[in-house]
This record gives C-alpha cells, structure tokens and sequence, in this order.
C-alpha cells in the first residue's frame, strides 16, 4: 500500500475491521470498548466513547498493514494523552494477558523436557520477564509522567529528562522473545514435538507480532508528537 493510502476509514462499520483483521479486537478491548456495537461505524463507536477517530484509525491500520506508514500531521496535544492511555492500557493487557498465556505454555512444555533444555529455557524466559518488567516500569514511572506533565503545561523551568533520552535507550522488547521463539522452534528436539509446543509458538508470534506493533505506536506517533510539543515550550 502507498503511504499516504488509509485502508479503514471512520465510515466503515466496526464489525468489517473485525471481519478483515480479528486481531483488532485486542484494541478494543484495550481502549474499554464493549462488545455488542451492533453495526456502528467506526464515527460512531469513538463518538460514542470519546476517543479520537484519527488516532483510533491510525492505531488500527498500524496493526493490520504492516506498509502503513502513519503521518502525525492531524493529532494533537490531547492525542497524546489518548495515546499514554493506550500504551498504559496495553502494557496490562500484556502483563495480565500474554505474558501469563506464554508461561503457562512454557510451564506445560517444560515438565515432558530433559533438565539441560528445561534450564535453557526458563532461563530465556526469567531473563525476557525481567527486561519487559524493566521496560514496562520505566515507561510508568519516568516516561508518561513526563509527558502528563508537558501536556498539562505544568513542565518546569528546567528539567532534566527530554524525550530524545527515551528514544536514545529504547530497547528492542523481542530480541529474547525472539530467542525465546528460536529455541522452542529450531533447537529442541524432535522427539518433544507436541501440540503444546505448537500452541506455546503460536501463543509466541502473536505476542512479538503485537509488541512490534506496541513500539511502532511509540517511535512513529507519541516520540515525534511529544517533540513537537517540546519544541513549543522552547
């Protein structure tokens, strides 16, 4: 698809999203969107919520077309804020959803496992946990409550932090996922081979599909938004 190209548009009904990508339904779920919209379109249901029909449509085509490239060109401040709420919302979508999914999926694998190949991968796993707490935690605590305060005006004279600091230590969330996925795909055994483990490895994909969409939403939409913004306040 071309750049500038917008496959969803705000008069499409929501159920056609749905019918197109079903994965879309986990950004309903985020944004607290109840099902049962009968057949509202896509104006309707953000109309009906609150929720920017921009950025709901930006979020929507960043996840079901991987050529989109989206232009911030008509958000906004409050965009912002809308976009922290999202990202917030996801990180306990992934937290109480995904991440238990993959550890059940890890701990039902692992029990059929030799002791060197069950080491190898909790370790891979114990480690992944403990980058994504990290990296979730310094978002909550030093990066959105930095951006509050710049779109509530209420940043002071001087401050230490920019948002050019996030975007300069932004580590890549899937590089031990992908590991993760590598091990439990390529390197065990053939004889562990196991409807669990195809469900664990699809459970996988789905997830590091979603969080390279997660960081797509940070680098393409909130960074460049929320510089824009600083170069206001300069």
């Amino acid at each position: 698809m071309s750049n500038n190209e917008t496959t969803y548009c705000k008069r499409m009904k929501v159920a056609h999203l749905l019918a197109n990508d079903s994965s879309l339904l986990s950004i309903l779920q985020r944004l607290d969107i109840k099902l049962g919209f009968g057949d509202a379109t896509v104006g309707e249901l953000c109309s009906r919520y609150g929720i920017s029909e921009e950025l709901f449509l930006m979020i929507c085509n960043i996840y079901s077309y991987h050529e989109y490239k989206p232009s911030i060109g008509t958000l906004g401040k409050n965009d912002i804020k809308s976009i922290t709420t999202y990202l917030r919302a996801s990180h306990r979508y992934y937290t109480t959803v995904c991440f238990p999914a993959i550890h059940e999926g890890i701990h039902t694998l692992v029990k059929s496992l030799d002791d060197v190949s069950r080491k190898l991968i909790d370790k891979f796993y114990d480690d992944y946990d403990n980058e994504i707490i990290n990296h979730f935690r310094y978002e909550e605590e030093v990066v959105f409550p930095y951006i509050e305060k710049l779109t509530d005006e209420n940043r002071p004279a001087e401050t230490l932090y920019s948002i050019a600091q996030f975007e300069e230590n932004h580590s890549n969330i899937n590089e031990k996922l992908n590991d993760l996925k590598n091990i439990i795909a390529k390197y065990l055994d053939e004889q562990y081979s196991s409807p669990q483990r195809f469900e664990l490895l699809y459970t996988i994909y789905s997830v590091e599909n979603d969080l390279r969409k997660h960081s797509l939403i940070e680098n393409k939409l909130l960074i460049p938004l929320v510089e824009k913004l600083e170069k206001s306040h300069e």
